[in-house]
């Protein structure tokens, strides 16, 4: 996927969880989903910033 796509992703997962725990606290079910799901978008955006060095590297 590209960055962009995960950064926009990102920003709105983020916006999500913000509201969700404004609504329901921050140990409710439904945040710790979201934060999840966050987690997993951080992660894969990482993983391309690695692929990106990683390539950058052997050129």
């Amino acid at each position: 996927m590209p960055k962009q796509s995960l950064l926009t992703l990102i920003e709105q997962k983020r916006m999500e969880l913000v509201d969700i725990v404004a609504k329901t606290g921050l140990n409710s079910p439904a945040a710790m989903k979201i934060s999840k799901e966050l987690d997993t978008l951080l992660n894969a955006y990482q993983r391309e910033q690695r692929n990106e060095r990683k390539q950058s590297a052997s050129l």
